[in-house]
């Protein structure tokens, strides 16, 4: 039996496990240090490892971190550069947060990302990042656009089942999870209602029950995935994000990585997708 060496940039989602995007980023031009893309996060963050290995000076005061379940006040440390192919963060204040990453050495958000275009190819295991210079979609991928706030992350319009949502792409989270808004919407369809069985855990550690409910649909622009199984909580961030009150989800690895390529261009407000055959 030949075995298949780990993926060292980009995992797929496959049956049995859910994908990760890692970039090799170098910090104050040491490293490279494997950083989970995190485009549900408004700034990069490191596990007390890289803090050690790369001298980063404490900062005087710490910070809040904002993650999906909950906020906490964390240490932070001072680098003078990100860098990872033309993306370069000068003056960066990183969150030091706890080992959640399956052996990432951090998150690299969306901070510096203005621009910029990221190309990520699950099945080729590649990641890049560069200048965008407002291309249009090649042939074989279909379009979606979005919308993007720092502090309001990266959204799109979608259907789930025939219930109009707001989506946020985040491939930080491993799982998709829609909001209470959303499960009552389809509930009052369904006739029925799930009790709760499973746990979210985020980067500050908080754990908050949620609810699996297979669901007949999400459809953004081309992209469309069936018979999916999602998670429902009432998190933390859709507050934040002041998106209690209307159906909304976030869509995690296990449905992004199950796409061939993914493109996010942030000069054109879109993503540039092409699904695996």
């Amino acid at each position: 039996m030949v075995s298949v060496p780990e993926p060292r940039y980009v995992a797929p989602t496959t049956r049995d496990r859910i994908g990760r995007i890692w970039a090799p980023v170098l910090i104050n031009g040491k490293g490279p240090y494997r950083l989970v893309l995190d485009t549900g996060a408004s700034r990069s963050a490191v596990i007390q490892r890289v803090v050690d290995d790369a001298g980063l000076p404490l900062r005087a005061r710490p910070v809040r971190l904002r993650g999906v379940t909950g906020s906490a006040i964390v240490p932070a440390v001072l680098a003078d550069t990100l860098e990872f192919g033309e993306l370069v963060i000068e003056k960066a204040t990183l969150p030091v947060v706890a080992d959640v990453f399956g052996g990432a050495d951090g998150v690299l958000g969306g901070d510096g990302m203005k621009n910029k275009r990221i190309h990520i190819e699950f099945l080729k295991d590649r990641i890049s990042i560069v200048r965008s210079h407002g291309a249009a979609a090649p042939a074989g991928f279909s379009t979606v656009p979005f919308k993007y706030g720092v502090n309001r992350g990266l959204r799109v319009e979608v259907m789930v089942g025939p219930i109009r949502s707001t989506a946020l792409i985040d491939s930080g989270a491993q799982v998709t999870v829609g909001n209470l808004a959303l499960r009552e919407a389809l509930a009052r369809r369904r006739g029925a209602q799930d009790p709760y069985g499973d746990a979210i855990i985020g980067v500050t550690e908080d754990v908050q029950q949620a609810v699996r409910v297979r669901i007949p649909s999400i459809v953004a622009g081309d992209l469309l995935v069936k018979n999916a199984e999602i998670m429902f909580s009432d998190l933390h961030i859709f507050e934040h994000w002041q998106l209690v009150s209307k159906p909304a989800l976030i869509i995690g690895m296990d449905v992004l990585g199950a796409l061939d390529t993914l493109v996010i261009d942030y000069r054109r407000n879109e993503l540039q997708i092409k699904v695996r055959r």
